[in-house]
C-alpha cells in the first residue's frame, strides 16, 4: 500500500501510482516537473509554496485546493483553467482520481480555525483509501474517517502531538499509519518514533519521512 509513496519533508507527500500526485509540496530538492495533480490543504507557507509548486508542476498539472489556496494560485499566475476549488465534506472526481474532503482545524489552538474551511483529503487510488489529514487536531469529522492508510500530523504546537495522533489513529483503525508534520519546522524525529510505539498492534506504523 505504501509502494511508490514518499513523505518528502514535513507534510509534503508524493504518490506515484495511477497518477503522479503531490500533496503540499515543500522543500523540494530539484525540478521534477512531473505532477499530474497537486493537492494543497491550506495556504500556510509550509503547505502552499509557489517556489516548490513550480518545481513539481508541468503544463498539464491540475491544482486542487480550498478558496484561499485558489486565490493564491491565481495571484501567483498559475493557469486558471487547471485549478479546481474544493470545499470540505464533499466528494470529487479530478483527472480520474476520486477523493473526499475532510475538515481540518484546531479545537484548542488558534492557528487553524474551523471557519477557514481548510481540509484534509481521502484519495482513492487502486482501490485503497489514503487519508491525508492536513493540519488538524482530533475532530468530530476525522474520528469518522474510514481509510486504509492514514497520514497524520504528530509534531504538536500547530497540530496534534504524537499522543493525540495515536489516539485518533487507534480509533479510526487504518491498516497503516504514517506520521507527518514533524522533524523540521516543528516536532522532532523522535515524535514519529513515539507515535508508532503507541499504535495498537493491529495497526502498522510506518515512518516514511525522508528528512
Amino acid at each position: 500500500m505504501l509502494e511508490d509513496i514518499e513523505v518528502l519533508c514535513h507534510s509534503s507527500i508524493k504518490i506515484n501510482k495511477e497518477k503522479v500526485i503531490y500533496i503540499d509540496p515543500f522543500n523540494i530538492d530539484k525540478n521534477y516537473n512531473d505532477a499530474d495533480i497537486i493537492f494543497i490543504t491550506h495556504n500556510h507557507y509550509d503547505h502552499y509554496s509557489k517556489e516548490d509548486i513550480t518545481k513539481v508542476k508541468k503544463e498539464s498539472t491540475i491544482f486542487v485546493g480550498t478558496k484561499d489556496v485558489v486565490d493564491e494560485l491565481l495571484k501567483d499566475g498559475f493557469n486558471q483553467d487547471r485549478i479546481r476549488i474544493v470545499y470540505h465534506n464533499n466528494k470529487y472526481l479530478v483527472d480520474n482520481i476520486n477523493f473526499e474532503t475532510i475538515p481540518a482545524y484546531n479545537t484548542n489552538k488558534e492557528f487553524h480555525p474551523k471557519e477557514s474551511g481548510w481540509v484534509g483529503y481521502i484519495l482513492q487510488i487502486e482501490g485503497i483509501r489514503y487519508y491525508i489529514a492536513g493540519d488538524t487536531d482530533i475532530t468530530e469529522e476525522n474520528r469518522k474517517v474510514k481509510c486504509d492508510v492514514a497520514f497524520v500530523p504528530v509534531g504538536g504546537t500547530f497540530t496534534m502531538n504524537f499522543k493525540e495522533a495515536a489516539k485518533l489513529v487507534n480509533e479510526i483503525k487504518p491498516k497503516i499509519a504514517v506520521p507527518t508534520h514533524y522533524g523540521s519546522i516543528v516536532g522532532t524525529k523522535q515524535d514519529g518514533v513515539e507515535f508508532v510505539k503507541l499504535l495498537k498492534t493491529e495497526i502498522e506504523g510506518k515512518i516514511l519521512l525522508n528528512s
